[in-house]
């Protein structure tokens, strides 16, 4: 159940993987989730198990490459709850192939999604935290954003770039705290769709052998968000022991 100390927080691309993981971890710890993705069916049944678990939690069809599908979301939380407290940007996309396969739909996606998302969402609740006077907008990033392979020059670029985009915002804020979380190898749906088959079936083996669960990342973002309002966690890299 939701406690004084409860927030309303907000996750996209929570229909699976880190997404998921979180809504659970973080309804667990007894705050208020709102669920966003494509995939409502999904949403649906995770809403579901966390109310049976005894959490509060409820969901919107959201398209994060849409400006107005995430401006209708974070607004119409707001509305119904009357604050926001934590944004999770977290959608995410990963095509990987050599850049001179020229998979530039692919690009595209990555680019609308990874960023493009990520800069719709802040776009949306940055006004909003900033009216109250507090807030917290933490954005998915990846250890893609300090090392670049030859598979993955564009999806890199979109992680360097988010990257940028949440320190760049962090310098700004004072009473919006920002937090970038960057994971390696994990274990989710990241690796199953797009891209080129073989560079793809090679990224799924290397991440069932090297990944860490999702959950470890769940874990992470709740101590950032467990910090008091005057402490900041501005950057969490982590990696599976295995990975190296």
């Amino acid at each position: 159940m939701t406690s004084p100390s409860s927030k309303i927080i907000l996750i996209t691309g929570a229909s699976s993987g880190i997404g998921a993981a979180t809504a659970r971890r973080l309804a667990a710890d007894g705050h208020h989730v709102v669920l966003g993705a494509r995939r409502v069916d999904r949403l649906a049944a995770l809403v579901d198990e966390l109310r049976r678990d005894g959490g509060t939690a409820d969901y919107q069809e959201l398209d994060v490459t849409s400006r107005n599908s995430v401006l209708g979301f974070v607004e119409g939380v707001h509305d119904r709850h009357g604050r926001i407290d934590v944004l999770i940007n977290n959608a995410g996309v990963m095509a990987l192939s050599t850049v001179d396969s020229l998979r530039t739909d692919e690009w595209d996606q990555m680019i609308d999604v990874n960023l493009r998302g990520t800069l719709h969402g802040v776009a949306a609740a940055l006004p909003l935290m900033r009216a109250r006077g507090k807030g917290h907008i933490i954005n998915i990033g990846s250890s893609a954003a300090y090392r670049v392979d030859a598979t993955a020059a564009v999806y890199c670029a979109t992680k360097y770039a988010v990257r940028a985009l949440t320190e760049g915002l962090r310098q700004e804020s004072r009473d919006v705290r920002v937090t970038l979380v960057s994971p390696g190898y994990t274990h989710s749906e990241l690796t199953q769709r797009g891209g080129d088959p073989q560079i793809q079936a090679a990224a799924r083996a290397a991440a069932d052998e090297l990944g860490m669960p999702a959950t470890a990342v769940a874990d992470a973002i709740a101590h950032a968000i467990a910090q008091p309002d005057t402490v900041d966690v501005n950057e969490i890299i982590m990696r599976s022991t295995a990975q190296g």
